[in-house]
């Protein structure tokens, strides 16, 4: 049988809608600047011409072989000495910029033909506006796959927000969820009733932006 009154237990047991409101903040930040970050990046490394511009990038992707738990008690030292431990900014900084969205969009911009860039020349228009008007317009399902990746990520970080987010009024939802724990017994009917609420959000943005992620998936990778 269904016991519905566990989903107004969470509410009442925790401020959960201060820990999903911290944690959409967060994610649109993060989601934002990894989509720019990593555009403009994937644009520079595909499109332009400059020396050194291979080994640069393959020396930028060999950064995914480091962990980032390796590189946390660096980051941690950082944003301390920055003064911006237990704010949001330590985790919108830390997860902005990835070598990931950097080669997923790469490898898609390498597909668009290169005619469409050569009238764009011939019309007078620069880098920035042929990557505004041309190249982000037709790299929609690269762009929809990475931000539901990265959203992913960012919605279900746990260690970073543990170490750097202290008080309670800046905890996110997975803080949130681990704090049904309790040191001698487990409340597994609200963990899961919690669990329901936090899905649900990134359940809507998939379902709403599947054919895109499918159609992302599916050229990604196609030339290298």
């Amino acid at each position: 049988s269904f016991h519905w009154q566990n989903y107004p237990d969470v509410l009442k047991s925790m401020p959960f809608f201060n820990y999903l409101w911290n944690t959409i903040k967060i994610s649109v930040f993060v989601c934002l600047g990894t989509l720019v970050t990593s555009g403009m990046a994937a644009y520079a490394f595909s499109r332009l011409c400059f020396p050194g511009r291979d080994m640069l990038f393959y020396i930028y992707l060999a950064t995914l072989m480091i962990p980032r738990q390796v590189i946390l008690i660096p980051n941690f030292l950082l944003f301390r000495r920055l003064g911006l431990l237990d704010t949001h900014w330590a985790l919108i900084l830390s997860g902005t910029f990835t070598a990931y969205g950097t080669f997923l969009l790469r490898q898609f911009f390498l597909t668009i033909p290169r005619e469409l860039e050569e009238a764009a020349v011939v019309d007078g228009y620069g880098y920035f506006s042929r990557f505004v008007r041309i190249i982000i317009p037709l790299a929609k399902p690269a762009l929809t796959t990475l931000l539901i990746i990265t959203l992913l990520n960012i919605w279900n970080e746990y260690l970073y927000a543990l170490v750097f987010l202290q008080s309670d009024h800046t905890r996110t939802l997975t803080l949130g969820l681990a704090l049904l724990r309790g040191d001698f017994d487990i409340k597994w009917n609200q963990v899961m009733a919690a669990t329901i609420f936090s899905i649900a959000p990134i359940v809507v943005v998939y379902l709403s932006a599947q054919r895109y992620f499918v159609e992302g998936i599916a050229l990604t990778g196609i030339k290298g």
